[in-house]
């Protein structure tokens, strides 16, 4: 028996993978494993996980991770969680197993649902209570859908039967053998059903909504010690879980974003830009989302965020469906050898657009394609569009914060690319940092379950810079472009087909 456990293990849970990284006193990271997960496309603009799988996943890479670094669990302080928000699943409490696949958040299926509450003039309470917006996106609608067109779910909830989760809930509940059905206030803030004043489940959206109470997690802070793992599911020990966090806060924890002003993009599958707002609610007037950032003892911290539904993942449709490039990292050199788009831009709208314009019905699109055209000028617009669309968000939020944002914090898969960056950094004329350390979202739960058992102080929080962008092109030149851009979501957003053949 290890009395003096050393390390803290962060599972991140991803909408494409899941990894375990242990992370050592000095914050530097001793092992890691990833495995890469499945996701389902049932019909167009539908999006399906297995949540089964995700937890197996899970397992597997917990212990893989802890092979690598030749440790026992019991030499594990305590775990913290990361995962994709707003992902939703059901599952029979009883048996443990899910009545359908998790819908995940890039779905639109339930866009019908949406419409019809805002039909029903819900918009407005929805805003002012959750911070956000009826959008297909958050998780209230998913757990609709689910209760409408799954057979016997609904009389199931309404008896008790079943459990409502995002994946922070539903790994949690898996790793306590049942013991514990939590959510953090982070992944509460992203259901549309919590009042993110509150910190408290709305009634009267429960009641609007048809959800019933019973099948809703308690909510919790985001870094506390809310119980430990049972023995059976974690290789015979017990060791506490300590934070579970949206992986965008998660990030902006990770990234150190603790004052009022800070802010931080990860590009992941999709793009989210946040910025700390300090222990203030600003209400969006430029199409962004209000959101808890995390609560630490009594302290709630509020972000800003801007999420863009499809940044890296145009990457991997370019590989996988285009068989544009073989590996990612060839994409940089692509896109340096093009030199320019020769005025083509991708508007990769594949599950409509996100911040600031939340236009679910807007197709992808590809404009001002020649005969010229080639592989690295499309490569090139690819990229470009996920820094324009970061431009997009950034706009809107010094808009709405009053802050002008001098430097931007980076990470995520694309944040290894180093085209994208500058090109970043040329496009919104201000400082772009990146670390040497590129697991944050990892790092921030980690930081965060450190913190509630005292392995860490806030002053022992520390990440090193691995490399600063700083502008190169001129603010004429970059407006120009963006201009261009705006005039290519124009053309994106026009093009309304009636129905998809």
């Amino acid at each position: 028996m290890h009395r003096n456990p050393k390390y803290i293990l962060a599972i991140d849970h991803g909408t494409t993978s899941t990894r375990a990284v242990l992370f050592d006193h000095d914050r530097h990271i001793v092992s890691i494993a990833r495995k890469e997960g499945s996701v389902f496309y049932p019909e167009p603009g539908w999006v399906e996980q297995d949540a089964e799988s995700i937890w197996l996943d899970t397992i597997a890479v917990m212990a893989e991770v802890l092979h690598k670094a030749r440790l026992q669990p019991d030499q594990v302080a305590a775990i913290g969680i990361s995962n994709q928000r707003e992902t939703t699943v059901l599952w029979d409490r009883r048996t443990g197993l899910p009545v359908h696949n998790a819908i995940v958040w890039q779905s639109r299926q339930t866009s019908d649902i949406c419409d019809r509450w805002k039909e029903q003039g819900y918009e407005d309470e929805v805003r002012e209570k959750t911070g956000l917006r009826i959008d297909p996106y958050f998780s209230a609608s998913k757990i609709a859908w689910l209760l409408e067109n799954v057979p016997g779910v609904r009389e199931q909830a309404e008896n008790g039967d079943l459990l409502f989760g995002t994946m922070d809930t539903w790994l949690v509940w898996k790793l306590t053998g049942g013991d514990r059905h939590i959510t953090d206030v982070s992944n509460a803030s992203r259901t549309l059903l919590c009042d993110i004043g509150k910190l408290a489940w709305d009634e009267d959206l429960l009641k609007k909504f048809d959800i019933p109470r019973q099948i809703l997690p308690e909510i919790v802070p985001t870094s506390q010690v809310y119980g430990s793992t049972a023995p059976y599911m974690f290789f015979g020990s017990q060791v506490p879980i300590c934070s579970m966090v949206g992986d965008q806060q998660a990030a902006l924890f990770g990234q150190l974003c603790l004052e009022k002003g800070m802010a931080k993009n990860t590009y992941g599958t999709g793009g989210f830009l946040l910025m700390n707002t300090g222990n203030e609610i600003v209400r969006s007037k430029n199409g962004l989302l209000s959101t808890v950032a995390w609560k630490i003892g009594d302290e709630v911290t509020y972000a800003l965020e801007g999420s863009v539904f499809v940044s890296g993942s145009i990457m991997k449709w370019m590989r996988d469906e285009l068989q544009l490039f073989e590996d990612v990292k060839e994409t940089a050199q692509m896109a340096e050898r093009a030199a320019t788009t020769a005025g083509v831009y991708i508007l990769p709208a594949f599950v409509g657009l996100g911040a600031p314009y939340w236009d679910d019905k807007a197709k992808a699109a590809i404009v001002g394609l020649t005969l010229g055209t080639g592989r690295d000028q499309l490569v090139r617009a690819a990229l470009e569009s996920m820094a324009y669309q970061v431009r997009d968000v950034l706009n809107a939020m010094e808009a709405d914060a009053g802050i002008p944002i001098q430097v931007l914090k980076v990470d995520g898969g694309a944040a290894a690319n180093d085209f994208l960056l500058q090109f970043q950094s040329d496009l919104c004329q201000l400082e772009v940092d990146r670390f040497k350390v590129n697991e944050l979202t990892a790092l921030g739960a980690a930081f965060l379950a450190g913190l509630a058992i005292g392995f860490w102080k806030r002053e022992d929080l520390d990440i090193e810079v691995r490399r600063r962008f700083i502008p190169g092109r001129s603010k004429e030149e970059m407006d120009s472009r963006y201009q261009d851009w705006q005039q290519a979501v124009n053309a994106c957003q026009a093009f309304k087909p009636a129905m998809v053949r």
